[in-house]
């Protein structure tokens, strides 16, 4: 199949300090070309002034592909975004795009505090590059999904924060767009308009069209897409399966991934114990970054006791993103109390359930604590493993929700008597 889009050795640089449109007007062409020579005798004091955003970024994409993108701040994913939308031009490279092109950068843009909700939904509509028919033939549909048909006849300078970014995605996300290019959609509304946010997403791409998907929710990159391309510092650097760019991503902001291993002194630990290894394991047993939010997994500590009488025990407290720690658990078997455990080598493993935890990305901060003969810390290993928690299935039980657990509870309904 032909890629509906081809983006060839591209890079994009921008002088830094210095106004740096996308499209130059004739003005501007005219006083460039006039000042060439002049930027020519400071070229090297120049170049000591640029930041490249993007450079040699090759990539091909096929139509239905669902693509996210993603990487830490900085590395070039919105500026590639604009290039792709024609918002900006691209430094060095090139980009064909075969198909019409519907953006969603910046939630929002083109909306006036002074008209009413009706009336932005068309003039945004008409900056995005819907025809006024099109428009009023999906009036109703866009009000129904953003929620507002009390107040869509009210100047939206009176909205608040929420009701605005609702109907502007509501807007955009009723585009029909060969290519549809969203940057960090799922930033806006409440739990519930972003479920409806993901399950639009996932229309579109039953519809057989293509799309960029930029956000920061790896889950939901992880759940919604079949490839990632993971950018640092205006590079590609992995391009492929969800779980296995997104576990790169994971290991490089957290320095770890769903294994860490020690070595000889290197190892967290003291005189009487030392950490070997962490790992996360899925309920097949194989070590795994990317976990069912229904199946239960297990996380493994190996250590080694280097001072017969002590009986070291592992702890592990489970921290998201926000670094709320969402609980600590530790071993409690109590066949070693009372006798010490001998030197060697141990491991432990504790299975936390399926439905426990809410979706996210997690890190595990493990450590080893004695309580007898005396109470002693003997390593702590903070960020050790790292791992995400994933929505897979679908169904009515689906999606985000607040909270730092997602527990799948016993519920009981009846129908009383003489009700209604």
């Amino acid at each position: 199949m032909k890629p509906v889009v081809r983006i060839e050795n591209v890079g994009k640089r921008y002088r830094i300090g210095a106004l740096h449109p996308g499209y130059l007007t004739f003005r501007e062409l005219v006083g460039g070309a006039l000042a060439a020579p002049w930027r020519r005798l400071r070229r090297a004091g120049e170049d000591a002034r640029t930041f490249w955003a993007l450079r040699g970024v090759n990539l091909q994409v096929r139509q239905g592909e669902l693509v996210g993108i993603i990487g830490h701040n900085g590395a070039g994913k919105s500026t590639l975004l604009k290039i792709l939308s024609r918002i900006t031009r691209p430094t060095t490279g090139e980009v064909e795009i075969f198909g019409r092109v519907g953006s969603l950068l910046e939630v929002g843009t083109g909306f006036h505090p002074d008209l009413t909700g009706r009336e932005n939904v068309y003039l945004s509509g008409a900056i995005l590059g819907m025809r006024r028919a099109e428009i009023a033939r999906k009036f109703d549909e866009i009000v129904a999904f953003s929620e507002l048909e009390k107040f869509i006849d009210t100047t939206v300078k009176f909205y608040s924060s929420g009701m605005y970014v609702r109907l502007a995605f509501s807007v955009a996300a009723h585009l029909e767009p060969e290519i549809l290019i969203m940057d960090e959609v799922l930033a806006v509304g409440d739990a519930a308009f972003q479920q409806k946010c993901l399950d639009k997403m996932r229309e579109v791409r039953r519809a057989g069209r293509t799309v960029f998907f930029v956000s920061h929710n790896l889950p939901a990159v992880t759940r919604l897409c079949r490839r990632v391309v993971l950018l640092e510092r205006g590079q590609v650097v992995a391009d492929g399966e969800p779980q296995e760019v997104v576990n790169r991503y994971l290991s490089a902001g957290w320095r770890t991934g769903a294994l860490r291993e020690w070595g000889g002194a290197d190892a967290p630990g003291d005189a009487a114990a030392r950490l070997r290894s962490v790992r996360v394991r899925d309920e097949a047993g194989e070590t795994a970054a990317a976990l069912d939010i229904r199946r239960p997994f297990r996380i493994e500590v190996s250590f080694d006791v280097l001072e017969s009488g002590r009986v070291p025990v592992a702890v592990v407290e489970l921290a998201n993103e926000e670094g709320t720690v969402v609980f600590g658990t530790r071993e409690t078997g109590g066949e070693w109390r009372g006798r010490g455990r001998p030197a060697g080598r141990y491991t432990s493993a504790v299975t936390i359930p399926g439905n426990l935890l809410a979706e996210g990305s997690l890190v595990a901060h493990v450590s080893l604590v004695s309580h007898a003969p005396a109470a002693a810390l003997h390593a702590h290993a903070p960020n050790a493993v790292a791992f995400q928690v994933v929505d897979r299935a679908g169904g009515d039980y689906e999606g985000p929700l607040p909270g730092v657990v997602r527990p799948l509870l016993e519920w009981a309904t009846r129908l009383d008597a003489g009700g209604g």
